[in-house]
């Protein structure tokens, strides 16, 4: 690797240049523009695999709304990433934007008021209205182009507003390392992955029942689905036998009964096991089917025997696939029931009600199935109401339908024990911090019930990049796809010809159509590794930073972003895409809830860095462990800033008693002469030691605890300590002693904190020395010979009791100590000897007596000099 030595420790002597009244006012500006100009972060790209530290930064949605969220989770990186820095790795820390999808298509629409039309043409001189118009009827309609270009221009105005916000605190990125989700090489990268997938069989197109979200007109995949409790019903009505018997089902779904392909029972049900294979007619429809057996059906659950709807939910499809039954579809893409009626419903009676159906909504049709069943005197008792999960599209607000479509699906082991079972072990290839969040991984890859469904019917993302020949009869031939060559990447088949005709021949017989669809957001999140790294594009840079060290992400999308992401790397690579995966926690509101928009929760991060700083933020993240929700709380953003400006005032008051980069310790250890200088560098080491170990093992947290313990106690009892010394009443020696140590103590702990507090710890780092501190090595532990880690607290200890005793006689600190008495066990009064003439000093006392004793330090028989002036209340 070319040295890189911009920013390190230089061997010439800064000047120091303390100013009169520090303040963290400001730093943030002053200092980012530094760093982007000095380029203190920037990724070095000669280099080896062994000197990277790669990042896998998750990109933000920059179309959402800022929270606090963002704060805590990507410092929580960027202090990992600074340590990592400051050990001699080179680290490339990129930025991305995950503008693909959903989310920048709904922020588009209300933003400029607007909709998709497919089949308007592209218009190239539209402009938006000035103001959306209030009702989504009103807005415009616009081309699939108009809207993508309306998509890709507010993109990049929200990516502003998040780099500043990033920038603003402090985030260590590498801002020329910068990509986007739905840029032309990240469209490139996906449609090349997803061709790959598709050449090893590993992506592949069916006709299945697929989860249906209603308002956004789009399939959803298992990762997008979550429960949400909604009211609902059971009705019960009959079946009837041959026999003219009754079977009694009870169902929350009454709307769906013409759909019915079967009755379902558990074949331990003695009830119904003289029905089995046998047949019964469905009320009001009229149409015969069959009984049948199967485990999955609930004996205890209603009247024990259920109606097989395609689809009323996940289960009704795995009954459907494991028993062979018909397809009976009924519902529209829409919502509304099919308008035709359907070919199965033979009867008079059954297409009369089915014509008091068609065309209705979900709910709609539930209420005229009802009436019709309670017309017919086929309603047995009252509805019994219930609350009952329901399966939502994550970002939609009506239940989700399953209907049947041809979608494209990607292997995931969810019906394939083999690769279910490797995908297990890559996780096991991966270091999760904590290690129990690898039993989330696990867990929902065992729970898996079918592949991953990327295709989506939506207009702003990546398209599927395949288009179908056209038969005599225009019909298309989807077991043969036409698919583009590597240089033609990125393609839109919607908009480009495909290979060999001509746009003329687009929807014509023997021609060709583009397929519509374009891929899931998590197809191309998923390859954020491969996005960055260079991969089928710089495979130089590549090899240099895959796999990844380091993914941190949420806990929420492990079986999105995270599981997804192995299993891209899996198929293309074949190994596990990082060594370690950081998980982070929630950010919860004071009544412990997530702070989420929805619930009006959510607090914006400019007001808290603007109010308390960003080295205070930072405090309040990176004191929270990996994995922890974590309250929102000012109350520690106070004690972070509080912090930072203690660092600054001591910082001062050192330097100002002479400190200089001089009289930090290099070699010679000879110049500490005096215990209680020994004893902090020892006390320092061991801090060093334990943090860097904290480090290691992405426990940062632990570290900034240890750091700001050792500082407070520095600053508490050792600079109170020691002044006399500093300001030479012991001599030269000892005052060369106190200095050197003051000096190496200051060097160190702003190395230590520079991951936590970067501006503050910068700014101190200019006051006396070259370079940035954020460039300068990690301190080593030094050990240091006679140096007693534990004598610094017993000193402290003891002056503490003499102050507390002239408090208590409401005299002023200065007062003189003419007498005291420190008792103590013999180890203590040993250290307290050692530190005698500091502690005398520090207390202003005349005579201090040592006593061998038993239990804990005790300052008594305290004799003060009689003062003139008392002490203020």
């Amino acid at each position: 690797m070319a040295e890189d030595t911009q920013g390190t420790d230089t061997p010439t002597t800064a000047p120091i240049n303390v100013p009169d009244k520090p303040a963290l006012e400001g730093l943030e500006a002053a200092l980012t523009q530094r760093w982007l100009s000095e380029g203190t972060y920037k990724f070095n790209p000669d280099t080896t695999r062994e000197q990277v530290y790669s990042i896998d930064t998750p990109p933000p949605t920059a179309s959402g709304s800022l929270h606090v969220g963002h704060m805590f989770s990507f410092t929580q990186t960027d202090v990992q990433a600074r340590y990592m820095r400051m050990t001699g790795r080179n680290v490339f820390y990129p930025m991305g934007w995950d503008d693909n999808g959903l989310p920048t298509e709904r922020r588009v629409q209300n933003y400029y008021g607007v909709r998709c039309d497919p089949a308007i043409p592209y218009n190239a001189d539209y402009q938006p209205p000035a103001q959306p118009a209030k009702n989504q009827r009103d807005f415009d309609v616009v081309s699939r182009q108009n809207f993508i270009e309306l998509c890709e221009e507010l993109a990049v105005e929200d990516e502003k507003v998040f780099e500043n916000l990033f920038q603003t605190l402090g985030l260590s990125v590498d801002w020329d390392l910068t990509y986007r989700t739905i840029d032309d090489t990240s469209r490139a990268v996906s449609q090349r992955a997803f061709l790959a997938n598709l050449a090893a069989g590993d992506a592949y197109m069916a006709e299945a029942p697929t989860l249906w979200d209603v308002t956004f007109r789009t399939a959803v995949a298992q990762a997008e689905l979550e429960d949400r409790e909604v009211p609902g019903a059971y009705y019960r009505y009959p079946f009837f036998t041959e026999d003219g018997d009754k079977v009694f089902i009870e169902t929350t779904r009454p709307e769906l009964l013409a759909a019915c392909a079967a009755l379902v029972a558990n074949p331990d049900d003695e009830r119904y096991q003289p029905l089995f294979g046998k047949t019964v007619k469905s009320p009001l429809f009229d149409v015969e089917l069959e009984v049948k057996a199967h485990p999955l059906a609930k004996a205890d659950k209603g009247s024990g025997i259920a109606m097989v709807c395609t689809f009323g939910d996940l289960t009704d499809v795995t009954w459907w696939r494991e028993l062979q039954l018909p397809t009976r579809a009924i519902m529209g893409r829409d919502g509304r029931i099919i308008a035709e009626t359907p070919e199965w419903i033979t009867s008079e009676a059954g297409r009369e009600a089915y014509a008091a159906i068609a065309g209705k909504t979900a709910f709609s049709a539930k209420e005229a199935v009802v009436e019709l069943l309670k017309e017919a005197d086929l309603l047995d008792g009252e509805p019994k109401k219930i609350t009952h999960p329901v399966n939502f599209f994550e970002k939609g607000d009506k239940p989700l339908e399953v209907v049947t479509s041809r979608q494209w699906y990607i292997r995931n082991g969810g019906r394939d024990e083999d690769r279910r079972e490797r995908l297990i072990g890559r996780g096991k290839d991966i270091d999760f911090h904590p290690s129990f969040m690898r039993s989330r991984y696990e867990n929902w890859i065992a729970g898996l019930n079918g592949d991953w469904l990327v295709s989506r019917q939506r207009f702003f993302g990546v398209p599927i990049p395949v288009w179908y020949p056209l038969d005599a009869q225009g019909n298309p031939d989807y077991d043969n796809p036409i698919l583009p060559s590597d240089g033609l990447l990125p393609v839109d088949p919607a908009a480009d010809a495909a290979p060999g005709f001509d746009e003329a021949q687009r929807d014509q017989p023997n021609g060709f159509t583009g397929d519509a669809d374009v891929l899931d957001t998590w197809a191309t999140s998923s390859l954020t590794p491969q996005i960055v790294g260079g991969w089928s594009r710089d495979e130089d840079l590549f090899a240099k930073v895959y796999p990844f060290d380091l993914r941190p992400q949420g806990h929420d999308i492990i079986r999105t972003w995270l599981f997804s992401s192995v299993v891209r790397a899996d198929a293309l690579q074949d190994c596990a895409p990082w060594k370690h995966a950081a998980i982070s926690g929630w950010i919860l509101d004071p009544d412990r809830k997530k702070m989420s928009k929805s619930k009006g929760n959510v607090v914006v991060p400019t007001d808290v860095l603007n109010e308390y700083g960003s080295d205070a933020v930072r405090y309040w993240a990176a004191s929270a462990r990996l994995g922890a929700d974590t309250a929102y709380e000012i109350a520690q953003m106070k004690i972070g800033r509080r912090l930072a400006i203690k660092l600054l005032n001591a910082s001062k008051f050192v330097l100002n008693l002479g400190a200089t980069e001089n009289s930090v310790l290099s070699g010679d250890l000879a110049v500490l002469t005096n215990p209680l200088d020994r004893a902090l560098l020892a006390q320092l080491a061991d801090v060093v030691a334990q943090s860097t170990k904290a480090f290691d093992n992405y426990d940062y947290a632990r570290a900034l605890q240890l750091t700001e313990s050792f500082f407070w106690q520095f600053t508490d009892d050792y600079v109170e300590l020691i002044k006399d010394r500093a300001y030479g009443a012991a001599g030269e020696a000892e005052q060369a002693s106190v200095l050197a140590a003051l000096a190496t103590t200051l060097d160190t702990l702003l190395r230590l904190f520079a991951p936590f507090l970067p501006f503050a710890t910068e700014e101190v780092w200019s006051w006396w020395r070259n370079g940035s501190v954020h460039r300068a090595d990690w301190p080593g532990a030094r050990e240091i010979p006679d140096g007693d880690t534990t004598m610094l607290a017993t000193v402290g200890v003891a002056l503490s009791g003499v102050r507390k005793a002239k408090s208590e006689a409401k005299v002023k600190q200065r007062t003189e100590v003419l007498s005291a008495t420190i008792t103590a066990p013999e180890a203590l009064t040993a250290q307290l000897q050692a530190g005698l003439s500091d502690l005398k000093a520090a207390s202003n006392a005349r005579d201090l007596t040592l006593v061998v004793g038993e239990g804990d330090l005790a300052v008594t028989d305290v004799a003060l000099a009689p003062s003139d002036e008392p002490a203020k209340a």
